[in-house]
């Protein structure tokens, strides 16, 4: 009830994270939905990831600029059907940079100190799709050079994103409600803090949206050398 009437607003998690919400409007979620669709498709389009252990992930992933793999980077789909990444689009790339003055851009707060850093451009972009009943365990993103903080956009499905600390998979944590629009940033002191999904909440995408399942972009700043062919 609480949700339908009153406004949610930005919060700072921990210093360096902070919460958006409904930071993209219904057009650019349309948007964003429709270029999503056509990364998904092949070639180097959505697959199953597995882990070195032999599972998979319930959560399938489309990468562009470089393509992510448990645990690199690569030019080509290695996990896939082998084929090159899809290009991060400069506008995608520009979207990041907004983000990051939207959460940050006050100056104060939980995003006291932290940016990005300068000459600093957002090169990749790993996009996960969740249905109803799929999970992320906790993890860091520490394969990238950058410090440059994390950009993390969500569409359809609400789910419980849970935020934890630097040290271990465990507590203490957060668990934060990511609705379709909002915006999820974390960086400096954060950047490499745990975190993961436990749940998605099926049925709650907008109807406007014409999704089912949720789907999460998350953009990096990779400060890598060129990986090899």
């Amino acid at each position: 009830m609480n949700g339908e009437l009153f406004p949610r607003e930005r919060a700072g998690i921990v210093p360096g994270a902070v919460h958006v919400p409904d930071w993209l409007g219904p057009e650019r979620q349309r948007e964003l939905l429709a270029a999503c669709r056509v990364w998904a498709r092949p070639p180097a389009g959505l697959r199953t990831v597995r882990t070195p252990g032999g599972g998979a992930m319930t959560a399938r992933q489309v990468c562009l600029g470089l393509h992510w793999y448990p645990y690199g980077y690569a030019r080509t789909a290695v996990d896939g059907d082998g084929a090159p990444v899809k290009p991060m689009p400069a506008w995608l790339a520009e979207l990041g940079r907004e983000a990051v003055a939207a959460a940050y851009g006050n100056g104060g707060g939980a995003g006291a100190g932290v940016g990005l850093p300068a000459g600093a451009a957002y090169d990749i972009a790993l996009i996960n799709f969740y249905g109803g009943d799929a999970r992320m365990g906790m993890h860091r993103d520490a394969e990238e050079k950058s410090p440059a903080p994390v950009v993390s956009l969500s569409l359809g499905d609400t789910c419980v994103f849970r935020f934890g600390n630097t040290e271990s998979r465990g507590r203490p944590y957060q668990d934060v409600r990511l609705c379709s629009g909002d915006l999820f940033v974390f960086g400096g002191p954060a950047r490499t803090a745990y975190h993961g999904v436990p749940k998605v909440l099926p049925g709650t995408s907008p109807p406007w949206l014409g999704l089912t399942g949720r789907l999460s972009i998350t953009l990096r700043v990779g400060g890598l050398e060129p990986p090899p062919d």
